[in-house]
Formats: structure tokens, C-alpha cells, sequence
């Protein structure tokens, strides 16, 4: 079913990608400042059906450091000169677009697209995830994707593999020589292969996870997390935060729970796992949603600071990632070097 989505609207989108960012895939602020312009709305969203299966698709993203978007603001089009590159390498123009990650800011990246090309409501992640080979194409095995990217300086670099791995660490050395953040597109893929291969509907879930989160945010705990679809995991105050001795990008965040009880939010870039008084509660794919207790703002890991008082949502992570021991293998805290934490779904 095609949907239109309104300007007014954006607000609650975004909110709702901010949820399935699970604690990472950056503030959504850039891009709603970038789609802010109320002459690109309304946008139609299509649904896969509503399009032809041959038509060639491309999915664009941000990579790097969301916080140095902050600082270095992209350019009126920053994806301009990597689409250029994709259609010139597949021969023809891509006329239809579709996020590669379904949550945090890449969650409005295909938006950006709207004038130009025909936006699906399908992504590669439905929440967010740190790695380019965690992408489902990738981790179904289509064959034929490549992907541009920046290098710096209006330089635009091409990857074609037949190893995940390799894409993710030859664009993530371009991003690093570009600056630590800049643009990446997918190509090489169709309408159809997104049908079995990708998530659908990240976007129509974040409108209605956003518009839920704005209607109950001042109702008690237990109702905000009903009406997203969710549970309550835990509340309390943030006492320490302790960093992993094997690897310096995991933490443990210790909180002091309203009963007593102990909890760890094991967090890398995203919110990994839930832990309660040594038993685990939850580990990805669920999306672990941290809040401000006082004010209700939805929380990035880098936002969990000592002596916050802070309440824990799970919410449910896409069903794709479930559909075979393969695919979510990709994405269990195992993916992180985290196997101990395996099985809190």
C-alpha cells in the first residue's frame, strides 16, 4: 500500500528511529534539519508490492562517526557524486531508494531521496548495527552488490567482493581517510532480492513507534512500553561504568536498581545486552531502549553517564534476523566477541 507521509509527521519518525537505534546509530537532529524543507513534502512510501521486482535500487547511509556530522556538517548533497559512480558502473539509472540502516539517522536517509527517486519502505537492518557486513544482502549472499563511497576531497571509491568483510574494511579505511565520516552507497540489487533479502516496514514501524512514544510520555513505565510493543526491563541509577579488559570499546554499565537489585547494560556502540542481578534479560537482536527517567529522552550509549537515573525498555528486533541460525548469528552479542551473552532474545 503506498502511504504519504506528511512533513508533520517527521518528528515522530525520527523518534521512532531514535528507538530502534538501541542506544546507537546517532541523533536524528542532522537529518531532520537536512529534510526540514517543506517543499520536498509530502513523500509517497512505497511498499514493495506497490513496485516493480526488476527495478534496480540503491541504499544510501551514513558511515563513521555520527558525532563528527555534528561538527562537519555534510554537503547540500553529500550522496550525489557516489550515486553518479553507482549508475555509471551498472550502466543505468537506479530509480528507486531504500535505507541501509533501520535505525537511529540512516533511518531518514532514503527521505533525502524523495525528489528523485521512489522511496521503498524496506531497510538492511530494521535497527542499528555498527558494521557494513551485517547488512542483510550481505549476509544473505546476493550476488552482484557493490558499493561507493567517500574518500575525502570529492574522491568516490567503487568495492565489488565476494567477501562482506572486505567491503567493510576497505570503505571503512576510506571513511578514516576521508575525515571519520562520510556517505556510502549499495547497488547492484533489485526491488525483488529485497523482498526476501531486507527488512520491511522500518519506516511505517518508526512512525508508529514515535507517534505511541509522543502519546505516552508522560504515562507510567509499564503503559510507555506497552503501547511500543515492549517491556519493562529495568529502572534505576547509573553507579559506575566499567570498561572491558579485552576490549576498550564494551562497557558494562552498572545501575543501582530501584529494588535492590543490580543491573548491567552491556553497551558497544549499541546497547548489546540486559543483565540482571547476573541473570541475562535480554541481548540483541532486541532492541534495548534507554531512557531518562526524568525527562524521557531517548538515550545514545555515549549519554549514560554516572549518577543518571535511567529506565530500560526492550523492545522486539526485527523477525528477519530470526529466520535462520545464518542470519542471526550476524547479529547476537557473539557477532561482538560477546558469545557469553548469547540467547537473551
Amino acid at each position: 500500500m503506498v502511504r504519504i507521509l506528511e512533513h508533520a509527521q517527521l518528528p515522530a519518525i525520527a523518534r521512532g528511529f531514535s528507538l530502534l537505534g538501541s542506544g546507537g546509530g546517532g541523533t536524528t537532529t542532522i537529518l531532520e534539519l537536512a529534510l526540514a524543507d517543506t517543499s520536498a513534502w509530502p513523500i509517497t512510501l512505497y511498499d514493495l508490492a506497490d513496485l516493480d521486482p526488476a527495478l534496480p535500487c540503491l541504499g544510501a547511509a551514513f558511515v563513521g562517526s555520527t558525532m563528527l556530522l555534528g561538527e562537519r556538517l555534510p554537503g547540500e548533497a553529500p550522496f550525489a557524486p557516489l550515486i553518479d559512480a553507482a549508475e555509471r558502473w551498472f550502466g543505468e539509472r537506479i530509480p528507486v531508494v531504500c535505507s541501509l540502516e533501520g535505525g537511529g539517522l540512516n533511518g531518514l536517509t532514503s527521505l533525502l531521496f524523495a525528489s528523485k527517486h521512489r522511496v521503498v519502505d524496506a531497510d538492511l537492518t530494521g535497527r542499528a548495527v555498527p558494521d557494513l557486513d551485517q547488512m542483510s544482502l550481505l549476509v544473505d549472499h546476493v550476488p552482484g552488490i557493490f558499493a561507493t563511497c567517500d574518500t575525502g576531497v570529492g574522491g568516490v571509491l567503487l568495492v565489488q567482493t565476494d567477501r562482506p568483510i572486505d567491503l567493510e574494511r576497505v570503505i571503512r579505511s576510506a571513511v578514516i581517510q576521508a575525515g571519520g565520516a562520510g556517505g556510502a552507497v549499495f547497488a547492484g540489487f533489485t526491488v525483488g532480492d529485497l523482498a526476501e533479502h531486507a527488512i520491511h516496514g522500518s519506516i511505517a514501524r518508526a512512525l508508529h513507534l514515535g507517534t505511541a512514544f509522543e502519546a505516552a510520555a508522560d504515562a507510567p513505565l509499564s503503559e510507555l512500553a506497552e503501547v511500543l510493543g515492549g517491556r519493562v526491563l529495568g529502572q534505576g541509577r547509573i553507579m559506575a561504568i566499567d570498561l572491558d579488559a579485552n576490549d576498550p570499546h564494551v562497557s558494562a554499565v552498572l545501575v543501582d536498581g530501584e529494588a535492590g537489585e543490580i543491573h548491567r547494560i552491556i553497551t558497544r556502540s549499541e546497547s548489546l545486552a540486559f543483565i540482571t542481578d547476573g541473570l541475562l534479560q535480554a541481548s540483541t537482536p532486541t532492541i534495548i531502549v534507554v531512557l531518562d527517567a526524568i525527562s524521557r529522552d531517548i538515550l545514545q550509549v555515549t549519554d549514560l553517564t554516572i549518577a543518571r537515573n535511567i529506565t530500560i525498555i526492550g523492545l522486539p528486533g526485527p523477525d528477519w534476523w530470526s529466520g535462520s541460525a545464518e542470519r542471526i548469528r550476524h547479529v547476537v552479542p557473539s557477532a561482538y566477541g560477546l558469545a557469553e551473552l548469547d540467547g537473551g532474545i
